[in-house]
């Protein structure tokens, strides 16, 4: 089990903290409505731009930089981890399937089930939305496991699986089902305001880029999740 840090470093944005560091890699906590990277459309308040400016110390000449290594959607919160140089870039992503990924969901309504997985072949149409498709040979397989932590009489607090890593496939799963995602305005069907996306990345394990040694991360569940839940 690796320790977290968890500090507030020179150079970051409020809300973005370094959970750990060491010389390959760099594992954060992402806040929720922030970039993992530059989009096409551009942007400078990414973490991949304020990570690069940290292991640079503000030093613009420097050749320091890092490598991303798996994406959080911007509206989503929860650890991302990134490398500090290109072997364990590769180490890292050769592996990252059979890294254990934990999330946390607050969806509207009940599930039939307090545990069950949803298992769909995805596709992203042209307006970069995503669905599940019957057709085998276009889709990619998805996978995402569930199981129910706490219920209030209009929504339900979910601890998730992600068992494969496909583009909104926690969304679009739980949308799918009939209980989207609480604040998800692209496959949600009644969003609440201007309540955030209630998923976040809560925990993390997998081998060390270079040791081999099981790590683990774990962040504390969202504040904001409890005005969502209303618990």
């Amino acid at each position: 089990m690796a320790r977290t840090i968890g500090s507030t470093k020179k150079h970051l944005p409020k809300g973005l903290l370094i959970l750990h560091e060491d010389e390959d890699m760099l594992v954060v906590e992402k806040p929720a409505g922030m970039l993992t990277m530059d989009t096409e459309k551009g942007t400078s308040r990414t973490v991949y731009f304020y990570l690069t400016d940290y292991v640079r110390k503000g030093n613009s000449r420097s050749r320091k930089r890092i490598f991303i290594v798996h994406r959080l959607d911007r509206d989503a919160s929860g650890i991302l981890v990134f490398a500090k140089n290109e072997p364990a870039k590769r180490a890292l992503q050769d592996q990252w399937h059979d890294a254990t990924k934990k999330y946390l969901a607050v969806v509207e309504g009940h599930l039939a089930n307090p545990t069950g997985t949803f298992r769909s072949y995805l596709i992203e149409n042209k307006a970069l939305k995503v669905f599940s498709t019957p057709d085998t040979a276009k889709g990619k397989l998805a996978v995402t496991g569930y199981s129910l932590l706490r219920k209030t009489p209009r929504r339900s607090l979910l601890e998730i699986d992600l068992l494969t890593g496909r583009k909104h496939q926690i969304r679009v799963h739980l949308a799918e089902a009939g209980h989207p995602i609480v604040g998800d305005k692209k496959y949600g069907t009644d969003v609440h305001g201007r309540t955030r996306l209630a998923l976040h990345a809560l925990s993390l394990r997998f081998r060390h880029p270079k040791t081999g040694e099981v790590v683990a991360f774990e962040t504390k569940h969202p504040e904001s999740f409890r005005s969502i839940i209303g618990a």
